[in-house]
């Protein structure tokens, strides 16, 4: 396993007259569904696939209700869901309301072993 890459080229947007260079850019080697997670940890575990997609799907409901209660989610060494906002600014904090956010994100920061165990994943450049 190794996380694939190819160079991009890009201008400066702030000074287009200066030459182009070249940037890695990971490639992405389609997709796993949930099934198919599902499917590997039960070959790791004693859990079925069944259960695995049940509890998965909870989760689902459950980290979208906490983050609306303005908690942190915190999933150990799996990592942390947090929301921000962007928005517009106002020339007082009293005329700041709910219709100056314009922008809903969640972020996720992944925990000490997650990023681990991909730090461990070597780089293979493929194509120009």
């Amino acid at each position: 396993m190794a996380i694939k890459f190819k160079a991009v080229p890009k201008k400066n947007p702030l000074d287009l007259s200066q030459p182009v260079r070249y940037y890695p850019q990971v490639i992405t080697n389609g997709a796993a569904d949930l099934r198919e997670l599902a499917g590997e940890i039960s070959q790791m575990s004693t859990v079925s696939s069944t259960d695995i997609t049940a509890v998965v799907e909870a989760l689902l409901n459950v980290i979208p209700t906490t983050l609306g209660s303005s908690r942190i989610v915190r999933l150990g060494d799996f990592g942390t869901f947090s929301l921000s906002v962007s928005g517009e600014g106002a020339a007082t904090p009293e005329e700041v309301s709910s219709q100056h956010i314009q922008k809903l994100s969640v972020n996720f920061r992944p925990g000490k072993v997650f990023l681990e165990a991909l730090n461990k994943v070597p780089f293979k450049k493929t194509g120009q």
